[in-house]
């Protein structure tokens, strides 16, 4: 098992939920971030002050996938959120020792199936 983290553009998150739910995969977590990299900073002026803003704002992807589905996941965000210029964000993977489904207790990779049917539940 893998996580992926993902740190994207906002403007790119809708395509790659709507690509990952089609391909069976509508489990995600998503937090609203800011941070810093080779992006530069933001200078705005307020009331006659120059302010610069270093802290990008960003959407961090989450999910665990089983090994074979790491490389589908990721080609999608890529894909999506790949617009050639500073500040696209980066994907991690990580791996993951255990998971378990806090409902039944059941755990291992059956529990992070890809769902066939999730495109119909939209």
């Amino acid at each position: 098992m893998k996580k992926i983290e993902a740190f994207i553009r906002h403007e790119a998150f809708e395509p790659i939920r709507l690509e990952l739910l089609g391909l069976g995969f509508p489990s995600l977590s998503i937090s609203e971030v800011k941070g810093s990299g080779r992006q530069k900073g933001i200078t705005e002026r307020y009331r006659g002050a120059e302010l610069t803003n270093y802290l990008r704002p960003k959407l961090k992807l989450e999910c665990v996938v089983s090994d074979r589905d790491v490389q589908t996941i990721v080609d999608t965000i890529l894909k999506h959120g790949r617009t050639g210029a500073v500040g696209d964000g980066k994907v991690f993977v990580q791996p993951v020792d255990d998971a378990y489904r806090v409902r039944t207790g059941e755990s291992g990779e059956e529990i992070l199936q890809a769902h066939p049917d999730a495109a119909a539940t939209t």
